[in-house]
């Protein structure tokens, strides 16, 4: 659990900075910066919702199924991937928890998250540091369940065939 703490208290630090960086820099909405022309921008958002913007007039159910989410992602952590020694998934966890927290701390402190990466050449919505761990978080868990599912698979059927295989003495 340490190390799900560390992480997760990592990807806030980072986040916040980023923000505080982009909040100095790009003082106003709209506020843009190419870093690489017509591809890749730092464009000022305040994201008063979701992801995306959504839940903007309803911006304390979204609050509060975040502290929700975070709260039940770390006992999740704690109870069941600690057990499971799975570090990916423990890496996962971590990264969604401190992204969610990362948001939050700007929910409660401003009213809104800053937003700042612009994807011009996919034509994306604006998003932050925190909404990018939240995803990798998210990818991670995701594919880490799988493996371990399909490693479980494998450990089932592999005991079924030792079983069938000592129940077959070969006598007629």
């Amino acid at each position: 659990m340490l190390v799900f703490a560390i992480l997760a208290v990592a990807v806030v630090i980072v986040d916040q900075v980023s923000k505080y960086f982009v909040s100095v820099n790009l003082p106003e909405v709209g506020d843009t910066f190419p870093v690489i022309k017509d591809v890749l921008h730092l464009t000022r958002v305040n994201n008063e919702g979701a992801a995306f913007g959504i839940l903007s007039s309803h911006r304390w159910v979204f609050m509060v199924l975040s502290v929700v989410a975070i709260i039940g992602l770390t006992v999740w952590a704690a109870v069941f991937i600690s057990k499971r020694d799975n570090k990916w998934m423990m890496t996962a966890a971590a990264f969604v928890v401190g992204g969610g927290i990362g948001n939050m701390i700007d929910r409660i402190r401003i009213g809104y998250v800053i937003d700042f990466i612009d994807c011009r050449f996919i034509n994306f919505y604006v998003f932050n540091v925190a909404d990018s761990f939240v995803t990798i978080g998210c990818i991670l868990l995701i594919i880490s369940l799988i493996i371990e599912e399909i490693r479980e698979f494998k450990r089932r059927r592999a005991a079924l065939e030792d079983t069938d295989e000592g129940e077959d003495d070969g006598s007629v």
